[in-house]
């Protein structure tokens, strides 16, 4: 009898599971299809669901630490190469001989930079997620000081005679003059916005220092992005030289007799409509040469070719001879080889107007471009041997080292840095979301728009269905993973809608990713992008008094009459932790005439005194602004009966928000914060 019953049992199983076969199907045919906004996506659970665990052991098992060399330097004798993992927190050691890592040192949180001093005896590296740098002896390879900087320090740059060290800033756009002596900060100079690379001249009287990010400009203007330049004698800024319609800045060098100084450069088309993808109407990329003097002109010349682009342009060095530059192009996997006699010949011959017309021009490369080689995934910083006769390449999303012959432009060698073997699911979205081969011509990678996931500070013209109507403020990537909907208007529910049929229809001009490409794309964004953490206005979790009165303001229920705020009207209900965002469409008043009406998709506010400007269309230079210039009606929160003082304590508060993470794991501030909204 009781067997029977089993039978039964398992027979009823079946015929549950038979009968529930078609419907589940169906359900999970629609359920894929919303999410992906196609119709033929495999219907796989594990693509979707397994590959985006952030936490637990499932999340260990199927992703892997990886090191991601980033920026290198060579020691004086040319027998030790060192090379920043940026996401290993390590200072590799190699040994050039024999090509072996010889030693794994561990650095602070996303290392940045290496400098090594002219003994070659002791290497500075700079922390970018712990704003210090770490002193290391290198006879005994091991860290024997730590030096606090400004916010974010990046590029790295030695005084002449090795007294003082420069740092850029990244985070709060500043360079630290570093005392070597007392292993102190004795001043800060302002810089342009998000500024990171550096270099000497060879007369060790100047420093010029790069910017990433366009200086706050009216709305609506061409980008400008600013070089400073410093006096190292009298430690003062001497000029601020200003790059036109060109920005993400990484790197700069000097030729060795300092004719001239060349940086890495894009020059966007953010401000046309962007229909034109095939002529070069959204992105080329190039070089701007700075000659000395206080009559020296400023040149941007191209790198790309008229078929083919070579997007994102990262690092530069120039041989002893001063006869070649080498430029990385971590969006295409090549290093770009410079001719710099025939670069002098071309300045040399041309008239301004001539250069002006040079600086769109994608034929001019071939002038001056020697050859194209080859690179690993995502190549980033290089450095030369002393004599210059090998180029090392950080081929960060490789996690190794490639040896090219400056003499044969090839590569001849590469270096195993022994990170994990296999390539993960999100690794490899990682490859995508920094490779711009699925874009029309190369033209661009989603990392043009968001360098280190994050966003470039640009307003873009889409191409809507009416030309010019529209703009769009880009957004971060950074915490995306658990807040959709997508894109300012909301109309893209998932991160498979936003970066699979919309963004090939609107953005590559191309084929869509493949369904894997797209499964491992989405996999990277929702477990790999992080906000670094907001070490300049809230360090220790622990708010200041100016911040505290403006926590206070953005929960209020009040006006300052006593008048009670309408529940839609305060900052806390479109802002709520941990991610400062209800993930709900709203209208706050702030389309323009150039918009379409629509509602806008409240935005996260985590981290985001590093996100201007404001508002969908970028109208808002600065977060005072979304109030005092933008909010007439008090539909952006109520903020018209608020005193100066109460304002900017506001927007203090602002600042101090943190990564998501923080919120959650910690329930006191999470409870709190709650709290004062049930209140």
């Amino acid at each position: 009898m009781k067997k029977y019953l089993i039978l039964i049992f398992i027979a009823g199983i079946l015929i549950i599971l038979v009968l529930a076969r078609k419907p589940a199907l169906n359900w999970s045919r629609q359920h894929v299809n919303y999410i992906t906004a196609v119709e033929d996506h495999p219907l796989n659970c594990l693509s979707c669901h397994l590959y985006i665990q952030k936490e637990g052991i499932v999340a260990k098992l199927i992703n892997a630490d990886y090191l991601s060399p980033f920026n290198m330097a060579v020691s004086p004798d040319g027998s030790r190469l060192f090379v920043v993992a940026q996401e290993g927190n390590k200072l590799l050691v190699i040994n050039t001989q024999t090509n072996k890592v010889i030693d794994k040192i561990d650095v602070g949180e996303n290392p940045h930079s290496v400098i090594i001093n002219n003994d070659g005896n002791t290497a500075f590296v700079s922390n970018q997620w712990a704003d210090n740098i770490f002193e290391i002896d290198l006879s005994l390879l091991k860290i024997v000081d730590t030096i606090k900087t400004g916010s974010g320090p990046a590029g790295l740059a030695l005084g002449a005679d090795e007294k003082f060290l420069y740092v850029a800033d990244s985070y709060s756009s500043e360079v630290s003059v570093i005392d070597l002596q007392t292993k102190t900060e004795i001043k800060r100079l302002m810089a342009g916005n998000n500024p990171v690379g550096t270099d000497i001249s060879p007369a060790g009287n100047l420093l010029y220092i790069t910017s990433r990010r366009t200086l706050p400009m009216p709305y609506g203007t061409p980008p400008m992005t600013e070089l400073t330049v410093i006096n190292t004698t009298t430690q003062r800024v001497k000029e601020r030289k200003i790059f036109d319609n060109a920005y993400i800045m990484e790197n700069v060098a000097f030729t060795p007799s300092g004719d001239m100084a060349i940086a890495t450069l894009i020059r966007p088309k953010n401000l046309i409509p962007a229909i034109q993808i095939e002529r070069g109407w959204m992105m080329t990329h190039g070089i701007g040469i700075i000659e000395p003097g206080d009559n020296g002109r400023i040149i941007q010349l191209l790198t790309d070719d008229p078929n083919s682009y070579y997007s994102d342009p990262f690092d530069i060095v120039i041989t002893p001879d001063g006869e070649k530059a080498f430029v990385s192009h971590s969006g295409v996997d090549y290093i770009t080889v410079i001719d710099l006699k025939a670069i002098r010949a071309l300045l040399a011959e041309s008239t301004p107007e001539m250069l002006d017309t040079y600086s769109n021009h994608l034929g001019i490369s071939s002038r001056y471009v020697l050859k194209r080689i080859p690179t690993g995934a995502n190549p980033k910083g290089l450095a030369l041997s002393p004599e210059g006769e090998y180029l090392y390449v950080a081929e960060r999303l490789e996690d190794r080292i490639a040896v090219i012959s400056t003499e044969k432009m090839e590569t001849i060698n590469t270096i195993d840095l022994k990170g994990p073997s296999r390539i993960t699911v999100a690794r490899k979205g990682r490859r995508l979301l920094n490779n711009a081969g699925y874009t029309f011509h190369n033209q661009y990678a989603c990392y043009t728009c968001h360098p280190d996931s994050h966003e470039d500070g640009l307003v873009y013209n889409m191409a809507g269905k009416d030309m010019g109507r529209n703009l769009a403020n880009v957004q971060t990537l950074r915490d995306i993973g658990d807040i959709p909907p997508y894109k300012w208007n909301g109309k893209n529910s998932s991160i498979y809608k936003q970066d699979g049929m919309r963004f090939s229809t609107i953005l590559t001009r191309t084929e869509s990713f493949a369904f894997d490409e797209l499964d491992a794309l989405v996999a990277y964004i929702v477990t790999g992008i992080k906000n670094p953490p907001n070490l300049r206005y809230n360090p220790a979790g622990k708010l200041t008094a100016a911040q505290e009165r403006g926590k206070k303001v953005f929960y209020r229920t009040h006006t300052n009459c006593g008048k009670e705020i309408p529940v839609k009207d305060r900052c806390f209900t479109c802002h709520p932790p941990p991610y400062f965002t209800n993930m709900l469409m709203v209208d706050v008043g702030t389309l323009s005439e150039t918009d379409d009406y629509m509602l806008l998709d409240a935005p996260q506010l985590n981290n985001i005194y590093e996100s201007a400007p404001y508002l969908h269309d970028g109208r808002a230079a600065t977060l005072e602004e979304l109030w005092t210039t933008y909010n007439d009606e008090d539909k952006h929160g109520v903020g018209n009966d608020m005193m100066k003082d109460q304002l900017n304590d506001l927007v203090e508060y602002l600042r101090s928000l943190r990564d998501a993470k923080y919120y959650i794991e910690d329930p006191e501030i999470y409870q709190a914060s709650t709290h004062l909204k049930n209140d």
